[in-house]
């Protein structure tokens, strides 16, 4: 993974205030707001998407759950108090808002990446939100990872980890030809179904959050 360069300019870190659109989220397991900057007029990675506030919430309703369901049991502490934090790496981040909802919630190691272009807002909505961070011991790095290069496919990362490591993906229909995706995605792991979210803004479908665990 490649981190920006210090000083690197860009039209993200210069938005002026009627480009701006900013989005709080009222966590409600910590008791605390994480804000996330919008900058629509620079395109669809730089605004929140259903599917991130959908695992937002999740994230927030699952973590006093004690692995009582399936995706909190993702993200259960470890009974040991000597034990590492939660690590988590997150693709196409767009906002951070995922990423950083939790970093805060669960006191987890996150690592946001996006492609070089969509990192300077992320890294503005990451150091917007120290304070909380802070509070609740989460860490947020941010990186570039421009995915689906052949040197970077996830399979190789995912199949070397065991049980241990898990894919979570919330995903929103859009084409029938994604069904193939799906198929090829079950001969290597095991895919389920985690959740899924009734439509809404006059959709025909809703999104759905699939877990990805290497085959047993």
């Amino acid at each position: 993974m490649i981190l920006p360069q210090d000083g690197q300019d860009n039209d993200a870190n210069h938005a002026t205030p009627q480009h701006q659109q900013q989005q709080l989220y009222f966590l409600q397991s910590i008791n605390s707001n994480i804000a996330i900057r919008q900058l629509p007029s620079q395109g669809l990675s730089f605004q929140l998407w259903p599917a991130a506030t959908i695992l937002v919430t999740l994230l927030d309703n699952n973590r006093n759950h004690n692995g009582s369901t399936p995706f909190s049991n993702l993200f259960k502490r470890q009974e040991n108090g000597d034990s590492l934090p939660l690590r988590i790496l997150e693709l196409g981040s767009g906002t951070g808002v995922v990423g950083i909802a939790a970093a805060a919630i669960f006191g987890a190691k996150v690592t946001v990446t996006d492609l070089p272009h969509v990192l300077p807002n992320i890294q503005f909505n990451v150091d917007g939100n120290s304070k909380v961070l802070e509070q609740q011991s989460g860490v947020v790095d941010v990186a570039a990872l421009s995915w689906g290069g052949e040197s970077q496919h996830m399979r190789f990362f995912l199949l070397g980890g065991g049980k241990k490591i898990a894919f979570v993906m919330a995903h929103l229909t859009r084409w029938k030809k994604e069904s193939v995706f799906f198929k090829r995605a079950k001969k290597l792991f095991d895919v389920q179904i985690i959740h899924t979210e009734p439509p809404s803004n006059g959709s025909r479908i809703g999104v759905v959050v699939y877990l990805f665990t290497g085959k047993r």
